[in-house]
C-alpha cells in the first residue's frame, strides 16, 4: 500500500464497490464469470433491456472491471480480474446467508 496508511488502495476499493453497488452490475459480473459474452448474450441471460445492459457495461468498463474487444460486427466483454467474480460470489452468498 502506498501514501498515508495505504489510503490510496482504499479510495480504489471503494471505487470498485460503487462500480459493483447496482444488482445489474453484479449479475453481469457474475454471468461474464463464466466466460467471454457479447451483450445480446447477457441481455438474453438476465432478460434486461439492451440498452440498460450497455449502459451498465459502460460503468464497469470505466470503473476497469470488464474489457470489451470487437469480435466480428460486436463487442465481446470479458472481466479484467477473477477476483472481482470472487467478490461479487461471496457478496452474493454472504447475502444469502445473512437472511
Amino acid at each position: 500500500m502506498t501514501g498515508t496508511n495505504g489510503y490510496e488502495a482504499f479510495e480504489g476499493a471503494g471505487d470498485l464497490l460503487r462500480a459493483l453497488a447496482a444488482p445489474i452490475r453484479l449479475a453481469i459480473v457474475s454471468e461474464l464469470a463464466q466466460g467471454e459474452r457479447c451483450v445480446h448474450e447477457i441481455v438474453d441471460k438476465l432478460g434486461a433491456p439492451q440498452p440498460l445492459v450497455s449502459q451498465h457495461l459502460r460503468v464497469l468498463r470505466g470503473a476497469g472491471v470488464v474489457r470489451g474487444s470487437r469480435r466480428g460486427r460486436e463487442i465481446a466483454y470479458t472481466l479484467v480480474d477473477e477476483h472481482v467474480a470472487h467478490i461479487v460470489a461471496d457478496a452474493v452468498s454472504h447475502a444469502g446467508e445473512a437472511k
